[in-house]
C-alpha cells in the first residue's frame, strides 16, 4: 500500500514518513501541495498524510482535491494550531483523521494499524462510489476552541454530521449545545434546507403536540385555522430539541412514531403527513438515569441514542477559556474600539470554574468590555470572579507565612546586627574603614557596634580564611 506524505518541514516529513515505512508502507514524499498534486497518478494513494498549513495552497485544498479525484484515499490532516472548527471541518469534508502536533510514533503506529484494517476490509468488499458534492473549506461557523476535549468532540461531530443519525447532545447548561447542533446542520447534506431549534422546556406540556406538529381547525379552542407545526416546517432540514427531557411520556409516545415512521399527525386530524426531518436532541440531564427513574421512554431514549456527543464543561477545558473571551470581545469590538485583556484578567477567568460555562463567560466577557476603557482589567470583571484575586492573596500570604521558620528558629534583630557587622569586618579583613563603607555608617558608629555586640579579635579577622 503506497502513502504521500505532504510537510513543507522536512524534519516533520521525515518523522512521518520514516514510521510509516516502518510499518511496511511504501512512502512517498513532497513538500508542498502543488508537489503533492503533480504526483496524484504516479501511485494509488491508500493514504495521504497533509500538514494544513502549506506555503502555497493548505491542507484543505489537498483533502478536497484527493476527495474529488481519488475518493477512496484516505487523507489524514495534521496541523501544529489545532482549533475546534479546523477538526470538524477536517472530518466533515472526508478526512479520516485530524492529528495535533505533535504527535508521538505510538500514536502514528495506532493510526497506521487501524488504516491498514480498514482498507484490507474494504478491499474484500469493494463497491463503486460517486462523489456527488464537491465540499470546499470554511470558516463559517462560530466554534472557538483549541483544547484537546473539544477537539475530539468536533472530529466526532465532522463524522456524524453527513449522515441522517439521530443524535443525542448531553452536558451540563451553557456548553454550547445549540451551537454544535447548528454545526452538524451545516456540515450536513441538508444545510440548504430549515434549521429549527426548539426549548422543550420552555413550551407548556399541553401545548408541545401542537407546536411541533401542528393543529387542525376547531381542534381546540381558538384554533381558528389548519395551523403547520415545526416538523412540517424542517421539512427536509433538522430539527433541534432542546431540553427533551421535559417532556412528558405522553407526547413522547408521538416523538417516537414520528422518528420511527418519518410521519406526523396534527393535533384534531386524521390524516398522516410524511415528513422528512433529521432530529438532534439535547439534554443537561442524565437522559439514562432518567430512563432508569421512569421519567422518560427507553424506546425512545434508544431512538435519539444512536449517536451521543457528550460536550465537556468550561472547567474541563480551560485551554478554550482565552479564545472565546476574546472571540467574544471582538464582538464588542465591531460597534467600538478595540479593547485587550490584562494578564491578571486572563488569569482570573482561567482560575475561575464557570458553572455557567460558555454562556456565563459570554455574559462576563460582554459586560467587562462594555465597561473597561480600552483594556479588561479585574476590577471590570464581576464581583465574584474578582474574590477569586483576593482569595489568591490569602492563599499566598498563608503559604508564605507556612514557609517562614519556626518561633525557636526567629533570631532578634540586635543579633541578627551583630552577626552581619561580623561578617562584613571578616570580608573586609578587618579593616574598620573599609567595614564602615559597606555598613554606610561612619567609623565611631562601627565602634560603639563593635563594642555592642562584643565582636573581638577584630584583628584576627584579617587572617581568616575569607580574608586570606
Amino acid at each position: 500500500m503506497h502513502a504521500l506524505v505532504i510537510d513543507d518541514e522536512a524534519l516533520v516529513r521525515s518523522f512521518v514518513a520514516t514510521i510509516l515505512r516502518d510499518d511496511g508502507w511504501q512512502v512517498g514524499e513532497a513538500e508542498s501541495a502543488e508537489s503533492a498534486f503533480e504526483r496524484m497518478n504516479d501511485e494509488q494513494w491508500s493514504l495521504v498524510c497533509c500538514d494544513v498549513m502549506l506555503g502555497g495552497a493548505d491542507g484543505f485544498q489537498v483533502l478536497r482535491r484527493f476527495k474529488e479525484e481519488l475518493p477512496d484515499t484516505q487523507v489524514v490532516l495534521m496541523t501544529g494550531n489545532a482549533s475546534a472548527l479546523g477538526a470538524l471541518d477536517a472530518t466533515s469534508f472526508g478526512a479520516y483523521d485530524y492529528l495535533m502536533k505533535p504527535f508521538g510514533v505510538d500514536e502514528l503506529q495506532s493510526l497506521s494499524s487501524a488504516l491498514r484494517e480498514r482498507l484490507v476490509s474494504r478491499s474484500r468488499h469493494r463497491f463503486v462510489h460517486k462523489n456527488t458534492t464537491s465540499p470546499t473549506f470554511s470558516s463559517d461557523l462560530n466554534l472557538v476552541g483549541r483544547s484537546e476535549a473539544f477537539i475530539e468532540v468536533m472530529k466526532l461531530v465532522g463524522r456524524v454530521a453527513a449522515t441522517n443519525l439521530p443524535v443525542l447532545l448531553t452536558g451540563e447548561s451553557g456548553t454550547g449545545k445549540e451551537v454544535v447542533a447548528s454545526a452538524l446542520h451545516r456540515r450536513s447534506q441538508r444545510e440548504s434546507k430549515p434549521f429549527i431549534a426548539v426549548n422543550c422546556g420552555a413550551i407548556p406540556s399541553e401545548l408541545i403536540e401542537s407546536e411541533l406538529f401542528g393543529h387542525a381547525r376547531g381542534s381546540f379552542t381558538g384554533a381558528d385555522r389548519d395551523r403547520a407545526g415545526l416538523f412540517e416546517e424542517a421539512n427536509g432540514g433538522t430539527i433541534f430539541l432542546d431540553e427533551i427531557t421535559e417532556t412528558t411520556p405522553a407526547f413522547q409516545v408521538k416523538l417516537l412514531r414520528a422518528l420511527q415512521k418519518g410521519e406526523i399527525r396534527r393535533v384534531g386530524s386524521n390524516r398522516m403527513q410524511k415528513v422528512d426531518v433529521r432530529v438532534i436532541a439535547a439534554s443537561n440531564r442524565d437522559v439514562g438515569k432518567e430512563v432508569e427513574e421512569g421519567r422518560f421512554r427507553q424506546d425512545l431514549f434508544y431512538r435519539l441514542n444512536a449517536v451521543t456527543v457528550y460536550l465537556p464543561p468550561l472547567r474541563e477545558r480551560r485551554e478554550d477559556i482565552f479564545p472565546l473571551a476574546d472571540s467574544f470581545a471582538r464582538r464588542v469590538w465591531s460597534l467600538n474600539k478595540p479593547v485587550g485583556f490584562t494578564r491578571e484578567s486572563l488569569r482570573l477567568l482561567e482560575k475561575y470554574d464557570w458553572p455557567g460555562n460558555v454562556r456565563e463567560l459570554e455574559n462576563a466577557v460582554v459586560r467587562a468590555v462594555a465597561l473597561c476603557s480600552e483594556t479588561v482589567r479585574p476590577e471590570d470583571l464581576p464581583e465574584h470572579i474578582r474574590r477569586l484575586r483576593d482569595e489568591s492573596q490569602v492563599e499566598e500570604q498563608s503559604a508564605a507565612i507556612e514557609a517562614l521558620p519556626k518561633e525557636e528558629e526567629w533570631p532578634s534583630l540586635d543579633l541578627i546586627e551583630g552577626r552581619y557587622v561580623a561578617r562584613v569586618l571578616i570580608h573586609t579583613g578587618g579593616n574598620k574603614q573599609a567595614a564602615s563603607r559597606v555598613l554606610c555608617v561612619d567609623r565611631k558608629t562601627l565602634e560603639r557596634m563593635i563594642k555592642r555586640h562584643n565582636i573581638s579579635n577584630v584583628r584576627a579577622l584579617s587572617h581568616s580564611p575569607r580574608a586570606a
